[in-house]
């Protein structure tokens, strides 16, 4: 007798000496899952062909299929919507061989798992890569039998050393800014032999990295979190595997890595998706080629794998309970697959959001992908939300570029005008930076009256905002624009850290200050529903001065961003249409009051918040 714990779900599996099966995903399920269908991948030697047979009421075996490889068995079942919770045995027989017996459990799901509220236009968001916040679990630091296990932190390209737990042991922190979402980036093992620390060359899509913590921890962290008002979004990849995956030694299928065994690198042509006249070699180079040798390119258009890929993240939100999904690379993997992944985790939880990247400054190739969308050519993605890197990059740009009668402001003023063709544009996920590009501080020069405009601006206008960890205490890159250097480590998240952002110590006045200012605002946006769901209104900029409105039945806030380093003179009456019979705006950041039948004096480079009374 062996007994396997197959993460978090045990698995017993009872056999002989002759045993085949080692593994079985998913690892378990839920009885009163809305979707009937089940597929079990079970992998084990030579287990192609066998028999399956299951005697549990409300559950049957609809079909049995084997691929390519002698290694793997899938097992579609369908669960009776009154399946009741428990274990049942699964027997596997193959000519004369003895039989093969597993467990299977189908647990309980958490009364209002399928009601969960997903992050939406209440939520601020905090990106953060685990292995560079914070090491709560030095004990984790070093795991045997990883490719990469050093910890140097001095190697912009390897393991620091933050974890989990780390996260969690710093929750307060994250509340007590004003944070009310956190993006992770992968947490999924990532067995690869280096530049194993950002996650996204994923070796095992049911566990996480040990170096990070375990499943049981993740889950922990979400709770936790959720506890304190604080909704989880977890980073998934579709498009690609690590090139250590065990897939990549044996496949299940021939068809299951894209021109396996070879490596034929993609043309990054996004606008194929798109385009009336773009040739099938090119979109099949788009959607099929790899990212880099490191990063097999899967085949969703594989039925067996794109079932796999759609219960892995609906495992995933049921275990873990979290309340949204970031999708990366979202328009390389089979387009009409993640259409049906969209519908599939949609309909089991109806008020869950995901949000895409399409990095694409073109707002029609961005919009092509969002629910409700209606396109030329037929296509229906059921996508929530998206990145809006059109908006980052002419946000960057207006504050970088001189006035004229086509730069500065009117580069962010005409993306906005853009909204037009997007079904939602406020479930889209706005941002001043990520992980992948210079931080927005560095952007803009180290400027620091051009940041806070920025920071303003994601805070007031229409959409999700996002930061970057550190973004609120001016962390920068100044040895190099290399990724490794924009993810550096936060400080305080590590002991004998000489600065420490949580307590304060070692801050200098001016990364004080910027942190004050966003709790401030972080705090005023979470309690400012007109922020989170009032209509926008907008004023072509005149003199460098930007003014946009956000309003309701029960409030309006008038926004006025001067990028002179002059102080700017401001007509009210201009604005009526906003203002309409309020006659005092008081400033959010100062306190200060100011009388909207005369023109409004804005001091250089600065930014108003005003409500209106």
């Amino acid at each position: 007798m062996k007994i396997v714990l197959v993460l978090l779900f045990v698995v017993v599996l009872s056999f002989n000496l002759n045993a085949q099966v080692d593994r079985v995903e998913p690892p378990g399920w839920w009885a009163g899952m809305k979707h009937p269908g089940l597929q079990l991948m079970v992998r084990g030697m030579d287990i192609a062909g066998s028999d399956v047979e299951i005697d549990y009421e409300g559950v049957k075996i609809s079909s049995v299929s084997s691929l390519d490889s002698p290694n793997y068995l899938f097992i579609s079942l369908e669960l009776d919507e009154n399946v009741r919770p428990g274990s049942f045995s699964v027997t596997l027989s193959k000519c004369d061989n003895p039989p093969v017996s597993f467990q299977y459990e189908l647990k309980e799901r958490v009364p209002g798992s399928a009601e969960r509220e997903g992050f939406n236009n209440s939520d601020v968001i905090c990106l953060v890569m685990p292995d560079r916040f914070a090491n709560g679990d030095p004990q984790n630091d070093v795991v045997e039998g990883v490719r990469e296990s050093v910890v140097d932190r001095s190697n912009r390209t390897g393991r620091h050393g933050g974890d989990l737990k780390g996260i969690r042991d710093h929750l307060d922190y994250f509340a007590e800014m004003g944070f009310t979402a956190l993006w992770l980036n992968p947490v999924l093992e990532n067995d690869m032999e280096r530049s194993s620390y950002h996650g996204y060359s994923i070796t095992d899509f049911y566990r996480v990295d040990p170096r990070l913590g375990s499943n049981e921890q993740f889950r922990a962290l979400t709770q936790g979190a959720r506890g304190k008002g604080i909704k989880m979004i977890m980073d998934l990849v579709f498009n690609h595997i690590g090139l250590f995956h065990p897939w990549m030694e044996d496949p299940p299928s021939s068809d299951w890595i894209n021109f396996y065994p070879e490596y034929v690198r993609t043309n990054h042509r996004r606008t194929v998706n798109q385009d009336p006249y773009a040739s099938e070699i090119d979109r099949k180079l788009m959607v099929d080629g790899w990212f880099v040798p490191s990063m097999p390119d899967l085949n969703q258009g594989n039925p067996f794998l794109a079932n796999y890929l759609i219960q892995h993240s609906i495992w995933w939100i049921e275990y873990a309970g979290l309340a949204g999904i970031r999708m990366d690379t979202y328009p390389y993997p089979e387009k009409e697959m993640m259409a049906e992944w969209n519908r599939r985790v949609l309909a089991e939880y109806p008020y869950f959001n995901i949000v895409g990247e399409e990095w694409s400054l073109d707002p029609g190739l961005v919009s092509y992908w969002q629910k409700g969308q209606e396109n030329r050519d037929g296509y229906r993605g059921h996508l929530p939300s998206l990145m809006d890197f059109p908006l980052q990059s002419a946000l960057t740009e207006s504050l970088l570029k001189e006035e004229g009668w086509d730069s500065g402001w009117l580069k962010l003023y005409e993306t906005l005008a853009a909204d037009y063709q997007y079904p939602d544009p406020f479930n889209l996920v706005i941002f001043p930076d990520n992980h992948d590009m210079s931080r927005f501080y560095m952007q803009l020069g180290m400027d620091r009256d051009l940041y806070r405009l920025g920071i303003i601006y994601i805070l007031t206008t229409r959409g999700i905002p996002q930061f970057l960890y550190g973004s609120e205490i001016l962390m920068t890159h100044t040895e190099s624009d290399h990724h490794g250097d924009i993810r550096k480590d936060f400080p305080g998240g590590w002991r004998g850290d000489p600065v420490n952002a949580f307590t304060g110590e070692g801050l200098s006045g001016g990364e004080k200050e910027m942190q004050d200012f966003f709790r401030q605002l972080l705090h005023w946006r979470r309690e400012s529903p007109v922020v989170h769901t009032g209509q926008l209104i907008h004023f072509a900029p005149e003199g460098g001065v930007y003014v946009y409105g956000r309003y309701n039945k029960e409030q309006k806030v008038m926004v006025l961003l001067n990028k002179s380093d002059q102080p700017a003179i401001v007509d009210t009456e201009r604005f009526r249409e906003l203002t309409g019979i309020c006659s005092t705006g008081k400033d959010v950041l100062s306190g200060r009051s100011f009388d909207l039948t005369e023109p409004l004096e804005i001091p250089g480079v600065t930014g108003l918040i005003l409500e209106l009374e």
